[in-house]
């Protein structure tokens, strides 16, 4: 029997959204060892790669590359065992492409005629999603659009998104099932080089097909908003100390380099040691607070953001963290991490300092019910023993749960926080 690949459940909210066939790293025939990367998948979080359980031949791919949306436990290929007989292959028929296509062309049909018959190929006449709603090729002709001395073969929806975008179909390639023109082929193609030029030079809009990750930061993102009582405690930190110590520390390793954003870490994580319901979580009218203290760290990616987690960072000195950073942010930004490794966490610290940016309020990560939104230092003028002195002042804001944490207690959070930062040798006596 052929060994089924099916689509991997890479994040907690595939199951919602599907993943994407990125790229195959075999091809049909390869031969396949335990281990080796056979395909990225676009999750909601980043692109990951996926690697084979089994061993045996790739013997035939069901799913190609650019496909999104494909559901988790989908069959995306089939793998052979050495020496098995490639006809066992005749009866498995991928139906991902057409259920989609005929969905789309049931509901595009059913919108402007319900007792209109749904035109459909020999490919989808046997679907059993739209078996009772359409008629094969032998019993009427394709939904074809016609031009001088041949047939364009092109499914409602691409048709009308064609018209109104002003594309020539005959320069449009199908790829969707027996070579028809589907929506996408025609998103591809205004989204092409090509077509960007002319919009430039007409002046038009840009549509923009926007990736797993984007459509599911923008959901959750929506939901943070409007499910979470936001509230927002902003402190200014003198950090002339901290920059003292971390170029002390630099000085001493120059191999092991730690940042600003480092000792912020250690900070939040000593602050979340001394009040433990800032660690915790509004889930099912109760409030679960979580024994281990993992931050999670924003880490911008090309199109989005993910947030791989610290573990215990309470527990590792400043030069363990950072070097954990290092690795962590490295791996997100080539797609290498581990579900496990941006999935949970207790607090989430998003720094946009390095941009220049002087203060900002961010969205909470759910479950969680703290964000600590950092920005730059600057040198500025401040009145100190009744003096005036110039120092530098980072600002720092911390947006809050409102259900789990309230104001008085985010105030001395955030106020432990500030008296670590402006104190940074306390958290090196306290690690020790």
């Amino acid at each position: 029997m052929p060994i089924e690949i099916l689509m991997p459940a890479l994040s907690p909210t595939m199951s919602k959204t599907g993943g994407k066939i990125v790229k195959w790293h075999k091809k049909e025939q390869d031969r396949v060892e335990v281990g080796d990367v056979i395909a990225e998948i676009e999750t909601d979080k980043a692109i990951m790669e996926f690697e084979s359980v089994d061993e045996g031949i790739l013997a035939k791919i069901l799913v190609s590359e650019g496909t999104s949306g494909v559901p988790v436990n989908q069959l995306i290929a089939l793998m052979l065992e050495e020496g098995e007989d490639g006809g066992v292959l005749d009866n498995y028929v991928s139906t991902f492409t057409t259920n989609v296509e005929a969905k789309k062309e049931v509901e595009a049909h059913s919108s402007t005629s319900s007792n209109s018959p749904v035109p459909c190929d020999s490919s989808v006449s046997s679907n059993p999603l739209v078996s009772s709603q359409c008629l094969t090729l032998g019993s009427r002709k394709e939904e074809d659009t016609k031009t001088a001395g041949s047939r364009v073969k092109i499914s409602p929806l691409a048709k009308k998104l064609a018209q109104n975008e002003g594309v020539n179909i005959k320069q449009l390639k199908g790829t969707g099932p027996y070579g028809r023109i589907i929506k996408a082929d025609v998103l591809e193609y205004l989204n092409s080089d090509i077509q960007t030029e002319n919009r430039e030079r007409s002046g038009e809009d840009t549509v923009i097909e926007v990736s797993n990750m984007r459509r599911v930061i923008a959901q959750r993102l929506v939901e943070s908003k409007q499910n979470i009582p936001h509230f927002y405690l902003t402190v200014d930190c003198q950090v002339d100390k901290l920059i003292a110590l971390k170029n002390e520390i630099n000085a001493a390793d120059e191999n092991n380099k730690v940042t600003i954003n480092d000792l912020v870490i250690k900070a939040v994580a000593f602050s979340m040691k001394k009040f433990p319901n800032v660690n915790s979580s509004w889930i099912d009218n109760k409030i679960l607070e979580y024994v281990n203290i993992d931050i999670s760290i924003a880490v911008a990616l090309e199109d989005g953001l993910i947030t791989p987690i610290v573990k215990n960072a309470d527990k590792k000195g400043i030069l363990s963290i950072s070097k954990e950073v290092k690795d962590l942010v490295s791996r997100a930004r080539s797609g290498k991490l581990r579900p496990e490794e941006f999935q949970g966490g207790g607090f989430t610290i998003s720094n946009l300092g390095m941009f220049g940016i002087k203060a900002f309020s961010a969205i909470i990560n759910p479950p969680q019910s703290c964000i600590m939104a950092v920005g730059a230092s600057k040198k500025q003028p401040l009145v100190v023993n009744e003096k005036i002195e110039i120092t530098e002042v980072m600002t720092v804001t911390l947006s809050v749960d409102h259900r789990t944490v309230d104001g008085a207690l985010g105030a001395r959070f955030l106020n432990t926080f500030k008296n670590y930062i402006e104190n940074p040798l306390a958290m090196l006596l306290e690690s020790v």
